[in-house]
Order: C-alpha cells, then structure tokens, then sequence
C-alpha cells in the first residue's frame, strides 16, 4: 500500500504523537544471532501486505517514553490493527504503549547466556503487566539458557497461561501462535515458522533467496534452450535453403550440359549437312565436266 493510503487509514489528526525514544543500546555481535533476525524478516515479509502490522526488531517495548532507558529491548515484536503507521512507530526507537494506545500482540525473545533466566522470569512478569497477548520464548541450544527449547504463554484475565508446545516427529517442538495464525517450531536449532492453511514452512530469507536463484536459473536455462532451438531450426533452415540451392544449381549445370550436348549435335549435323552439299556440288561439276567432254568428241573435225 502507498503511503497516501496509509495516510488515509490513519488520519493524522487522530494519531498519538510519538516521542523519540534513545537509540537502543548496541548488542555484542555474538547475541546478534540469526535466529531472531531470521524469524524477523519472515514475519515481515508473510505481513508486507498489510499496512496496520507492525514487525519490529530490537526497539525498546515501555510503558511511558520516561521510562525507555530501563525497558527491555525485545528480540520481535509483532502488533496488529495500529491507530498509528508502523514506519513512524519504528522511527521512534520502540514501542511506547501509552502514546500508541494498545500494547503489542506478540512478543519474542531468543535466549542467550547472558539474558536467558531473565526472559523466562523477569521479561514474562513485565510483559504480562504490559498486557502483551503472547509471549514466546525461542532457546536454540533446546534449553540450556532457557527452561525449555520452545516456549509460549496466552494473556488470559491479565495473567500468562502456558500454550501447549508439543514434541515434532523426527525431533523438534511445535506451538501454535493464535495471534500470528501459524505455529512455532523450534527444528534442527532454528525457529521457523509453519502455515496450517497450506501446510508449509514460511520461507526465510535465505530460503527466499536460493528460491529466487533457482527460477531465474530455470528462467535463464529455459530462455538459453529456447535460444538454441531457434539457432538450431535457423540452422536446419539454412541447410535446407543451402541443399535447394545445391540441387538448383546441379539442374542449372545438368541443363546446361544438356544444351552443349544439343549445340554440338546441331553442329555436327551442319557440318554433315556441309560436307553433302559439298560432295554434291563435286558429284555436279565433275558430270557437266562429263557432260562437256563428250559433246566435244562428238563434233566434226574443223578442216
């Protein structure tokens, strides 16, 4: 959607304004892991379509703008039907609950050793006290920083109450997220995200990307199997035209020969013809040369 549509879902009027929050703090690059980041952009890419979503990474999640330097910074944070768009909620460096006017639908944290035991105790009291709708916790070790690989918990009347998280077949944790509409699945020490409509995995980026590669690949291999199927029929058509001009020109030279033969047949002919004329003109002159003796032996002698 533009950005005038989305002005036009949210009329500036009737939005809250944000304060600009801190820069979050830098995380050390090891707890930058590609878990979260992950899970991150398939859940921005399975909801680009809809404008009032917000998926935000590693922005402070308080209760008042005052109180952002001692708020947590959570990994994913996932919140629908927003009075607000989620470009400006994401300019602001978090997600103030007060100014935006509801708290976040969902909430995930990845564990690491030095945050782990505070996201399965400390973080799950707070975000209940925020009102947070889920709240999942991903642990890729399977449960060495956290109490469990997979684990997720339901606001019911203002207090967490666990999701069943059942064991994969071939090894692995399933729940289902009803806020997302698509269950968890801690697999193979990755968190993915799997579709119960179309009974499929949603692709990560780096899925996306090898996806990608592979149809333009095809494409590319298609349009080259393509390319060589013409040069090669171009081929066949110009060996054929080569072939019609070879016989062509083999009729031309048998016609020709034809009429050499012809012309020299002719010739001969006339010079058959020339040699009779001759030997008739011979056979003429050598009888009047006969005709003329005899008459001159028969006159008289003179006296």
């Amino acid at each position: 959607m533009t950005t005038e549509a989305i002005s036009l879902a949210c009329p500036t009027a009737s939005r809250p304004h944000l304060t600009q929050l801190p820069d979050p703090p830098q995380r050390p690059v090891a707890t930058q892991s590609p878990y979260t980041s992950r899970a991150h952009l398939v859940l921005e890419s399975w909801f680009i379509r809809r404008p009032d979503v917000l998926v935000m990474q590693e922005g402070y999640l308080c209760q008042e703008a005052g109180s952002a330097r001692g708020a947590p910074v959570p990994d994913c944070i996932v919140a629908f039907d927003l009075p607000v768009p989620p470009a400006e909620i994401i300019a602001s460096n978090g997600y103030t609950i007060s100014e935006i006017g509801k708290p976040p639908d969902f909430v995930l944290e990845a564990a690491s050793k030095s945050t782990g035991e505070r996201d399965y105790t400390t973080k799950r009291v707070l975000y209940a006290g925020y009102g947070v709708g889920e709240y999942w916790r991903f642990d890729h070790t399977g449960g060495d920083f956290h109490d469990a690989a997979l684990a997720g918990d339901r606001l019911v009347n203002g207090k967490y109450e666990p999701i069943p998280v059942h064991p994969l077949a071939g090894g692995g944790f399933r729940g289902y997220s009803a806020v997302l509409g698509l269950e968890l699945r801690w697999q193979e020490r990755m968190l993915r995200f799997w579709d119960p409509v179309t009974g499929e995995y949603l692709p990560d980026l780096i899925e996306s990307r090898a996806q990608t590669a592979a149809a333009i690949g095809q494409r590319d291999a298609e349009a080259a199997a393509r390319r060589d199927a013409e040069a090669q029929r171009n081929a066949e058509a110009a060996a054929r035209h080569d072939a019609e001009a070879q016989r062509d020109a083999e009729a031309a030279a048998r016609h020709d020969a034809e009429a050499q033969r012809d012309a020299e047949a002719a010739a001969r002919r006339d010079a058959e013809a020339q040699r009779d004329a001759e030997s008739a003109a011979r056979r003429e002159a050598e009888e009047r040369i006969r005709e003329l003796e005899a008459r001159l032996a028969r006159r008289p002698p003179a006296n």
